[in-house]
């Protein structure tokens, strides 16, 4: 299968040698997003984890996809005593039919983020 790499105009701009989505066959394999919107770091995480979903979805719907066409989330968290409020906004986003998700605390995050969150979904 052909692999497409996808930069997105609507997000930031990735922080490193990679692409904020590659599509193979009919698969978009969203990278991981910081908690990043109009150029500002969201340091709470309510408006964190609505900045990296929002960018999520704005790059899912870039290349014709959409959030309700998420099969897998995964968030990786700084602190896992975030996973409440985490979860709460993420419900909001994810309402019925809501994809597999793994959620993962980590030592550290690229720009000092408290989330980040990758998707895989179809087209």
């Amino acid at each position: 299968m052909n692999k497409k790499a996808v930069l997105v105009d609507t997000v930031p701009a990735a922080v490193g040698p990679y692409s904020h989505a590659n599509i193979v066959g009919d698969l978009v394999f969203v990278s991981g997003q910081l908690p990043i919107l109009d150029g500002v770091m969201q340091d709470n995480i309510p408006d964190g984890t609505r900045a990296c979903l929002t960018n999520v979805k704005n790059i899912l719907e870039e290349v014709g996809s959409s959030l309700e066409k998420c099969v897998k989330i995964t968030v990786f968290l700084r602190d896992m005593a975030d996973f409440a409020a985490m979860n709460k906004v993420y419900a909001e986003f994810f309402t019925e039919n809501e994809p597999a998700r793994s959620a993962f605390a980590v030592l550290d995050l690229p720009k000092d983020a408290r989330v980040e969150i990758e998707a895989i979904a179809h087209l």
